[in-house]
């Protein structure tokens, strides 16, 4: 016997059946997954696997402490950290750009053609970016850094939009009335609401590009990611470890840091 709602909640909100076959289309999704990738469970979980892999950590084991190779690996750091830093901060500038005719703030198809470009520009990953304008650049960290920009200027651009496209419109629209130019009503009233959420996005992603920045060396984009891609490939494991390390404590520390600046704006 079903049990009468109490008098005093109100009633539950009916779910939409597109909520249903939507969550059912994708555990469909997730089990056909599953069943069509040749995942070979069996033979990851063996003893030969696992010794195989215990042979090779064994490899890096001590990692290459001597001055002279600590100092390269604080260069490279630098070098990464200055990748991610400029890459972000291009990257948040084109952003803020993109995001004033991508909200909407001109005409429809400046809206449409705006959104498409950002779609581009964070569907090419930054591996292929890299690729692209190694060829154009050079090897080194310019085209590291360009990598990084093309492809956060498309998600920052996107997560911008949407801000101030979710801002609320009141205040301008209270200066708009009392004479104020769009131009003057937009940077008193809608930027200061939206900026520190769009400082939160732009911290974060200069947390991922830390971690790309580092990735990107594998193909000839400078930084720490060059260096492991040099010593593996000479199988000069010790000297990996002190590499693969160095990220590590870059990538807490900016974490870290980055952490700390987001809940400070967020409050």
């Amino acid at each position: 016997m079903k049990s009468a709602p109490h008098p005093g909640l109100p009633p539950a909100p009916a779910r939409p059946i597109a909520t249903a076959l939507l969550l059912l289309a994708l555990v469909v999704l997730v089990l056909a997954s599953f069943a069509s990738l040749p995942l070979q469970w069996s033979a990851f979980f063996t003893t030969s696997a696992a010794r195989s892999i215990a042979e090779f950590l064994g490899g890096f084991a001590p990692p290459d402490l001597s001055p002279s190779f600590l100092l390269k690996c604080a260069a490279a750091t630098s070098e990464t950290l200055a990748m991610s830093a400029l890459g972000t901060v291009l990257a948040a500038i084109a952003g803020l750009v993109f995001a004033l005719p991508a909200a909407g703030r001109f005409s429809a198809p400046a809206r449409a053609l705006t959104r498409l470009l950002l779609n581009v520009l964070r569907s090419i990953p930054e591996l292929v970016w890299a690729s692209i304008l190694l060829i154009a650049c050079g090897l080194g960290p310019f085209a590291g850094t360009l990598a990084l920009a093309a492809h956060t200027a498309g998600v920052l651009g996107r997560l911008f939009a949407d801000a101030l496209e979710n801002a609320a419109p009141h205040a301008e629209q209270s200066l708009r009335i009392n004479g104020a130019t769009p131009m003057a009503a937009f940077f008193y009233a809608t930027l200061p609401q939206t900026l520190p959420q769009m400082l939160s996005y732009t911290l974060y992603r200069w947390e991922n590009n830390i971690r790309a920045a580092a990735i990107l060396g594998v193909v000839g984009a400078g930084g720490l990611g060059q260096m492991l891609k040099y010593h593996l490939s000479l199988f000069q494991m010790e000297k990996a470890a002190t590499v693969i390390i160095a990220m590590l404590l870059m990538v807490g520390l900016v974490d870290a840091v980055s952490f700390a600046l987001r809940r400070n704006l967020t409050r």
